[in-house]
């Protein structure tokens, strides 16, 4: 079984490690452009071919992959940064007014499919790449803000968290120590998806001309702009379409391989001191219910 789930873990690591590698390491090797040829076409050093505007397709490749990346881990990072204060807030309140102030505007927001949303925003302002990531993580604050309400929720009712607050503990320590350390495996599993959708969103996006200009060097634009040429000269489209195939999937891969046990549950550290806290509660409770 731990064989197998290291098998997975460095099938996901090759898997992505090339398109990141690229990505982060591409533009450092790319060198300065060459002149421009005729469009779509094979040889005179060009060996992925052309562009649709005769640029060298490999260089373009090295170039592209970084506004992605960036882009779609800047996204999600801040989707978190959002999520994760609102969630634990909703989770630990005990106002109801408060808890319904925080949550249904984001249902309002879940309520309308994303890429609608970035589309809806983009006709009206013109995003540049930092406007593409936060849009891309405004709509993913909802759906990661229920999940860390939710998760932190059953955390919260663990009776450790009675025993923090008959003790007198603060609610930083009661949010972040504890109920914020019982949902980090839940939510880095949702981070690993989140990630994939987050660069499907980021590709899509761009693909559609958002945020990106019209001949960036990016994967996505390269993915739109050569599709013309697809039946003439395919390594333009091919590449980088199988770059981002290939980092998504890894990505999915390598987290879920990362996050699987294989042997059960894992025992989580500072059981003991759960263990005195919950003694501490049930010994209050029965004094409390003496003569």
């Amino acid at each position: 079984m731990k064989s197998s789930r290291t098998g997975r873990f460095a099938f996901g690591a090759a898997v992505v490690a090339v398109p990141l590698a690229l990505a982060l390491l591409g533009p450092l090797a790319a060198g300065e452009p060459g002149p421009r040829a005729t469009s779509f076409t094979f040889g005179q050093g060009h060996w992925l071919g052309t562009d649709f505007v005769g640029r060298d397709a490999w260089q373009q490749v090295l170039h592209g992959g970084r506004p992605v990346v960036v882009t779609a881990l800047a996204a999600t990072a801040l989707s978190y940064l959002v999520a994760l204060p609102v969630g634990l807030v909703g989770a630990l309140t005990h106002r109801r007014w408060l808890e319904e102030l925080l949550m249904r505007p984001l249902d309002v927001l879940l309520a309308v499919p994303s890429l609608l949303l970035i589309l809806l925003v983009a006709s009206v302002w013109a995003p540049g790449p930092v406007g593409l990531a936060l849009l891309v993580a405004l709509v993913n604050v909802p759906d990661a803000a229920r999940i860390v309400r939710a998760t932190a929720t059953e955390a919260a009712a663990r009776p450790a968290v009675e025993a923090l607050r008959m003790q007198g503990e603060t609610w930083w320590r009661t949010a972040v120590g504890y109920v914020g350390r019982a949902t980090l495996r839940t939510l880095a599993t949702d981070a690993g998806t989140r990630l994939t959708g987050v660069l499907y969103l980021v590709a899509t996006a761009a693909f559609l001309g958002v945020g990106v200009a019209p001949d960036a060097a990016d994967w996505a634009v390269m993915v739109d702009r050569n599709r013309i040429g697809l039946f003439v000269q395919p390594w333009a489209v091919v590449v980088p379409a199988l770059l981002i195939v290939a980092l998504t999937t890894g990505t999915n891969l390598l987290f879920d391989a990362a996050l699987d046990d294989g042997d059960g549950p894992v025992r989580v550290r500072g059981t003991r001191r759960r263990s005195a806290m919950t003694r501490t509660l049930r010994n209050r409770a029965g004094s409390d219910v003496r003569p």
